[in-house]
């Protein structure tokens, strides 16, 4: 194996003393950063460079985008062992590290950069094979027909992917060969010395050829030459009659079938026939669908009928061609169309002028004020009549006739917001139809809840006797809404008594903590009351008492003082066990 390296190493050293790329012509150097071109596609295992170790380096390590194709021998020298392809790496970032006996980076890495140069070695492609493309007959010379496009992998912007067109063939040569012209890096293909004729040929053939300085490529165009419309669409007769309905006919329904002919060239632009309602139909309820191999019209309903605003409709249709008529060729009564359409009355349910109604108030507004209204429409022009439908919580009701809705109850944002009901209109006399809506009550926050202790606070305590001052945090919350900062609640001790004793100190907006002053306390209960006040508008303000036993359980109980009733309230956060 020492034998198979040394003479590894010396057909490296050999081909290196005929071979190498360096900087200003040298093939060996001191590690330092540099820069190395080498063109793709030549042989593989050429020396690059020869870098050389000052002592103690006594070898190098090569790290980066090796790809497994660049190496380094022990003796500095750089090489590669692969052909190199500049579309699939056109840079590769490597590091030289020099190292001691014990593996130990001594000098480095520096970074040494392998620019893979561009040789001509991709063949341009056109995104497809055959191309289709048409030319309406007596179009003038110089239309554009379509661009054809080609590709090549090498580097852009230089000569190996510089592109050009040209046209190898015409077929067939009718009137004569050169009809057509391809700009030649542009790749436009246009009509080039005059008009064509379908009575020439319908159809043409032109072979295209795109190539870069070493390779050609060939594609396949089909040129189709269009009919020119000097044809109008002609209706079979000119008066379809007269059609009864009922307004509830469905939607989608084909209630007419209506037909024109076209003489120019079939399944072109210039015979196809499309229909348009041109009269008697300003709402848009109708629509007419063409079958593209007849040319058959589908008259269909696209909205619902309504006898109330259209009971008979004068409908007038016009047949054209999608592709513009030649000049001097006008569409006449020829492709004009009518009939008559007559609605019948149905009995229809009450209409809502909207889905959803909603209404937003403060949710302390006073018993009996209006909060919103809801309307509805019958389309036969009966009375309506207005009820609500799930009000559980009995806050509202609504005036039959006009439909207002006020409030019957005190509102309770905390309760329910958006608080949703159903408004039902129903008609009165006939079948009493009735219809749906929806009625939405947003209440906004009036600050009617005090603060009270967000959890029970159980298993809490001191040890007796206190070897050190000891405190308990605690967590007060309330049920209005706040900013999105969160409440802003304070805390203070309820009664002087009380200071000589303990302290209470805000944390933040919703926590506070309870700190003995000293250590000298007696082992019995001990009744610390706190004020907690939310800082509102009006403000409220809760007591909160948090009761101990020194050497035991330290109880939490809330007592709610607003004016001069006391609520005990067992409600708190849980803390852990104090220590002491």
């Amino acid at each position: 194996m020492i034998l198979q390296a040394h003479l590894h190493s010396l057909c490296l050293l050999m081909l290196y003393l005929a071979t190498g790329y360096g900087q200003e012509g040298k093939f060996s150097g001191p590690l330092k950063p540099m820069t190395f071109s080498i063109y793709e596609g030549q042989e593989p295992n050429q020396i690059i460079f020869q870098f050389k170790a000052n002592p103690p380096a006594v070898t190098f390590e090569l790290t980066g985008e090796t790809d497994n194709t660049f190496k380094i021998e022990r003796e500095g020298l750089l090489y590669y062992t692969r052909t190199l392809d500049r579309e699939t790496r056109s840079t590769h970032n490597l590091q030289v590290a020099a190292l001691d006996a014990n593996g130990a980076i001594v000098e480095g890495p520096v970074p040494i950069t392998i620019e893979v140069k561009d040789v001509n070695d991709n063949r341009p492609t056109f995104l497809q094979s055959k191309y289709e493309g048409s030319v309406r007959q007596n179009s003038r010379p110089g239309n554009s027909i379509g661009t054809l496009t080609a590709h090549d992998r090498d580097e852009e912007n230089t000569a190996n992917s510089l592109l050009n067109y040209r046209i190898v063939e015409q077929t067939p040569k009718l009137p004569m060969d050169g009809l057509f012209l391809i700009q030649t890096y542009a790749g436009m293909l246009q009509l080039a010395k005059q008009s064509l004729k379908r009575q020439d040929t319908p159809q043409y053939n032109l072979t295209i050829e795109v190539s870069d300085k070493d390779f050609k490529t060939l594609c396949f165009v089909q040129i189709n030459v269009i009919d020119i419309n000097d044809q109008i669409p002609i209706f079979e007769k000119s008066d379809y009659g007269n059609l009864t309905l009922a307004e509830d006919t469905n939607v989608g329904s084909t209630i007419l079938t209506i037909q024109a002919t076209d003489a120019d060239e079939p399944f072109t632009g210039s015979s196809k026939i499309l229909y348009h309602i041109i009269k008697g139909d300003s709402e848009g309820r109708l629509g007419v669908d063409t079958d593209p191999h007849t040319n058959t019209g589908y008259v269909i309903i696209k909205k619902p009928l309504d006898f109330e605003t259209a009971a008979v409709s004068n409908i007038v249709f016009k047949a054209e061609n999608p592709e513009p008529l030649v000049f001097g060729v006008t569409y006449n009564a020829s492709s004009f169309a009518k009939f008559t359409l007559f609605v019948t009355d149905v009995n229809e349910a009450p209409e809502f002028s909207q889905y959803v109604f909603q209404a937003k108030v403060s949710e302390d507004v006073a018993i009996g004020t209006k909060l919103g209204n809801v309307t509805a429409k019958d389309p036969e022009g009966l009375d309506i009549s207005y009820s609500l439908r799930g009000d559980t919580r009995g806050w509202l009701k609504i005036d039959h006739v006009t439909g207002e809705i006020f409030s019957v109850a005190p509102l309770d944002r905390e309760a329910g917001s958006p608080y949703r009901v159903q408004v039902v209109a129903t008609e009165v006399g006939r079948s009493s139809l009735s219809s749906v809506s929806q009625f939405h009550l947003i209440l906004t926050d009036v600050n009617d809840n005090p603060p009270r202790l967000a959890k029970d606070y159980t298993d809490l305590f001191f040890c007796h006797p206190l070897s050190a001052p000891g405190s308990l945090i605690f967590e007060a919350t309330d049920d209005d809404q706040h900013s999105f900062r969160g409440p802003h609640f304070t805390f203070s001790l309820a009664s002087e008594s009380l200071q000589n004793d303990w302290q209470v100190s805000k944390i933040n907006g919703t926590h506070a903590r309870l700190s003995t002053r000293h250590t000298d306390f007696e082992e019995r209960e001990y009744v610390v009351l706190i004020h907690v006040n939310d800082g509102g508008r009006p403000p409220l303000e809760s007591i909160v008492s948090l009761p101990g036993i020194i050497l035991a359980v330290v109880f939490i109980r809330m007592k709610k003082d607003k004016g001069k009733d006391n609520v005990e309230s067992a409600q708190a956060y849980e803390v852990k066990p104090l220590r002491s």
